[in-house]
């Protein structure tokens, strides 16, 4: 069992089998979901777990506690992730108290009708405290990072905040240790990515506290060198800022034409001293590995074909998950196909348009088939207005 400090005892669980979170995420290296307990003159419990590990999470709890009894479960955000195990808290321990958002003591009932709340609940709002002993927790609100009922929680003895899903990434525990970033970015930007605003609100507020280790309910905990990377991703991410240079090419192709089309105008950018191309095939690639690059990258090509007189369904897709997502400051180009009557730019000019500050580049390129020498020049003349 790892330990966070002497009274900080962590009892989260890994699941290496599960290949698809929240239903529609792939996550080839599992997951984990994190969860704590604080042993003091009083106890509290950090959260629980998901239905799926959860008699695994009981166990962790058990052993952790030994022969003690928990005063209160904290719970930081109600998703069934973290909170599957509140019905069966309840029920082990009869004389414990639930500490949440007064917005979450609303939505308990939503996910455990047949628990007995009554008087066992503590609804607590921005700043107030609970005393444990040597440990002092205040607890800071957090609404729509990323439900309306979230909140964190700041351990002044140890100097820990409890980020709920702020911070977060997929895979188990370990899962890429050396490399927090690459699937912290994919789950920030699909899971929260809507929410910058109120996630640069928190920042503010964490600004304030004395924080040395970040533990969030996924993923490892964060200290030294990589909180203060993860709070500089952060703040660019929460801002819709760019994190790389570069240029990103997303291409929907029917019969591989306007793919051709996407892979000349990478090669083209290279050529003139883009340093960084990145390319994704989005019929056949994670479009939410793709919805992450559209963010990393301040410059993003939508080359797709025409479909029923409309745009080919994995471009429209792609286009309405960052409509979604609220994708904005961006750099947009556009290349359609169409044999007979091109239409895939009107749709993906709307609906670029209809996002926040993105700046359409140059010309549409349009072809009609396959990629011709005749096209080349305006290829050219697209990569050099989105090298400009």
């Amino acid at each position: 069992m790892r330990n966070v400090t002497e009274t900080i005892k962590y009892i989260g669980c890994d699941d290496a089998d599960i290949r698809l979170f929240e239903s529609q995420y792939n996550v080839p290296e599992g997951m984990c979901y994190n969860s704590f307990v604080i042993l003091d003159e009083k106890v509290a419990i950090m959260d629980t777990s998901d239905k799926r590990t959860l008699e695994q999470w009981k166990k962790n709890l058990t052993e952790a506690l030994g022969d003690r009894k928990p005063d209160y479960l904290i719970v930081h955000h109600l998703e069934p992730d973290h909170a599957s195990g509140i019905g069966d808290v309840l029920a082990m321990y009869p004389d414990i108290q639930v500490v949440c958002s007064a917005k979450a003591k609303t939505m308990i009932p939503l996910y455990f009708p047949d628990s007995d709340l009554a008087d066992r609940v503590i609804a607590v709002k921005e700043g107030d405290t609970l005393e444990l002993g040597e440990h002092t927790l205040t607890f800071v609100m957090a609404p729509m990072v990323h439900w309306p009922e979230v909140m964190v929680t700041y351990d002044a003895k140890d100097k820990v905040l409890f980020s709920a899903d702020g911070f977060g990434k997929f895979g188990v525990f370990d899962a890429d240790a050396d490399d927090w970033a690459c699937e912290a970015r994919r789950y920030y930007f699909n899971i929260c990515g809507k929410y910058g605003t109120p996630v640069s609100t928190l920042l503010k507020k964490a600004a304030k506290l004395d924080i040395e280790q970040i533990l969030p309910l996924h993923g490892p905990f964060l200290s030294g060198e990589k909180m203060a990377e993860a709070l500089r991703l952060y703040g660019i991410w929460s801002s819709y800022g760019v994190e790389s240079e570069g240029v990103f090419i997303a291409h929907a192709s029917i019969h591989g034409c306007t793919k051709h089309a996407a892979e000349k105008l990478a090669d083209i950018l290279r050529k003139k001293g883009c340093k960084k191309v990145s390319i994704t095939d989005l019929c056949r690639e994670d479009i939410h590995e793709a919805v992450e690059d559209a963010f990393k990258y301040g410059k993003v090509v939508f080359a797709a074909s025409s479909y029923d007189a409309g745009l080919f369904t994995p471009m429209y897709n792609f286009l309405h998950l960052l409509q979604a997502k609220t994708w904005q400051k961006r750099d947009a180009a556009i290349i359609e196909n169409g044999s007979w009557a091109p239409s895939a730019a009107k749709v993906m000019t709307k609906m670029l348009l209809d996002m926040k500050n993105i700046n359409i580049k140059g010309n549409t390129v349009t072809l009609r088939g396959v990629m011709k020498d005749s096209d080349i020049p305006a290829l050219e003349a697209l990569a050099d207005e989105i090298l400009a």
